[in-house]
Parts: C-alpha cells; structure tokens; sequence
C-alpha cells in the first residue's frame, strides 16, 4: 500500500528543493523529510533526487512522476474543498487572509468578537504581504483589495476606494514657501513620474515604498506627498498629516470579500463572511474619502 504522505513530501521537495524547506513547509523536522524520501525511493528500487549545489533536483524517474502526483495533490485539494464547502456545523478551522491595514484599523475588535461567540472555530489569520492561493486551499476566505477577483471565487465587492494626496502640513508649507523641488513618495512598480505630480513644480522622487501604512509614517514624517488610498490617513486621522484639495478620480480598486465557489455553502465560512461584511459596510464612507473632503 502507498502512503500518499510520501508522495505529498516528494512533492514538496521537488517545488522548494530542500529538504530544510520542505520541513518547514509541512511541519516536520529534516530528518523525517529525509527518511521518508529515502523509503520511497527503496520502496520502488528508483533514485528520485540527485544532490546538486543549489539543492535537491529530480532525476528522471522523479520527472517521470512530478505531473501525475501534481494531478494527484490538486484531485485531493479539490475534493477537501468541496466536502468543507458542504460542512453546516458551526466549527473547525477558517483560514483567512486580508491586508493588516485593513485588519488593523476595522476588523480586529470584530474578528475578536466572532471568536468568542464561536468558540469551536479556529481562525487562521495571515496578513503577510502578497496574496494567498485560494484554489489550493492556502486560503479559506480572503479580504482582498483588488480591481477584479478570479473567476473562481466568489463573493462581492463591499465598496470602491477612493485616493486622495496627502502631506505633512509642515512639509506643504515649505514647498509653498518655495522649495526648488517637491517631494514624492510612490510605490515601487511606478515607473517615472505619476500623472498626478503635474500638479506640483518640479516633482521629484524623494521615496519608494511598498507598504501602505509605512507610506503613511513617511508621509506624516515629513518625506514627501503620496497618494494613499482615503481609508487609511483618515481613519489614522493624525493631525499633521492634510488631505491636498486636488481631485482624483475614483479608482477601479475595491475592497472585495471572497472564497472559493466550492465553500460557498460552509455554514462557518458563510458566518465570519457576515461579520466581515457587516463591518466593512459601516466604513463604506471612509473607503470612499468622505471623511476628508
């Protein structure tokens, strides 16, 4: 009898090329990864990986097997998916994904809530940057901020967002009294200067920054202007830190709840997508720069 367990590690070595990776990836210790990949190979008289200088690579017999245990994890993910999808008890685990911006300033008093009202689910909560996979069940359900969601999910669009400049107001009074350049602070995967800099004289770049509540701090620091999404500087609602009266249009961004089509009938999922909606709504004014018109 074939343990897939085996497979699942000869998988995960064969994506990350380490075993220390693999470990970590699964939960296991080193040597549990090395042994177990070692009975497969005994098991079937085949050498599936060649120890190389940048790690682990599959020989051919490991080539030969990679697509047809790939098929397999993907089948196995799948039918995990669609037997949660049709669970109408009130427990086990939720594993869900959102900005920390967004968990940090709305959901984190109600998320606290939801736990204790249903003490039988367990929330996983990731607010690492970059977004989790969904169809591969790295992800239950998912807060996302995102012009448009996959096919695959399902959910809605809670509202659109609405940007604004802001500054430090310190910081604008010197570019009026008449700094020679004025300072911007963008996103890292903006080339060159934005349309919105044609609003000042001789705009430069004083600072990449790829977080939005570290944008933020570097704005009410005093670095430059940005554009920020509205919800965070007014929610924040430092002070020192002035929306400029310069129109943007609406952007085509929007804060989206989704999770996978086969959950669509989890009775937990569909509880804590509720409470979130419920309290996302609440601030559909603040998305949509309101607060600082």
């Amino acid at each position: 009898m074939h343990n897939w367990d085996d497979f699942r590690i000869f998988l995960s070595v064969a994506k990350t090329g380490s075993y220390s990776a693999s470990a970590r990836d699964i939960g296991v210790n080193h040597s549990t990864i090395s042994r177990r990949i070692q009975n497969l190979e005994l098991q079937h008289g085949v050498k599936l990986f060649e120890r190389t200088t940048t790690g682990y690579q599959l020989t051919d017999a490991g080539e030969a097997i990679f697509d047809v245990v790939m098929q397999a994890s993907e089948a196995t993910t799948q039918a995990s998916r669609m037997l949660s999808g049709h669970d109408d008890r009130l427990e086990g685990e939720i594993k869900l994904t959102m900005p920390h911006e967004l968990f940090d300033r709305f959901l984190a008093s109600p998320l606290a809530k939801f736990c204790e009202d249903y003490p039988k689910i367990k929330v996983n909560l990731e607010v690492k940057p970059g977004l989790k996979n969904i169809a591969n069940r790295e992800a239950d359900l998912a807060v996302r901020i995102t012009p448009e969601p996959p096919e695959y999910l399902i959910g809605r669009r809670i509202t659109y967002m609405q940007h604004g400049l802001y500054v430090n107001a310190d910081r604008m009074k010197k570019i009026h009294q008449g700094e020679t350049e004025t300072p911007l602070i963008l996103w890292p995967n903006i080339k060159g200067l934005p349309k919105w800099a044609s609003h000042f004289s001789n705009p430069k770049v004083a600072m990449y920054v790829d977080d939005l509540s570290s944008m933020y701090e570097a704005v009410k620091a005093g670095v430059g202007i940005a554009r920020m999404p509205c919800f965070y500087p007014d929610s924040v609602g430092h002070d020192s830190v002035i929306r400029l009266p310069i129109e943007q249009s609406l952007s085509s961004w929007g804060i989206w709840l989704l999770n996978h089509v086969d959950l669509r009938y989890s009775a937990r999922i569909n509880k804590c997508k509720q409470v979130l909606a419920l309290h996302l709504e609440k601030h559909i004014p603040l998305f949509l720069g309101e607060h600082s018109k």
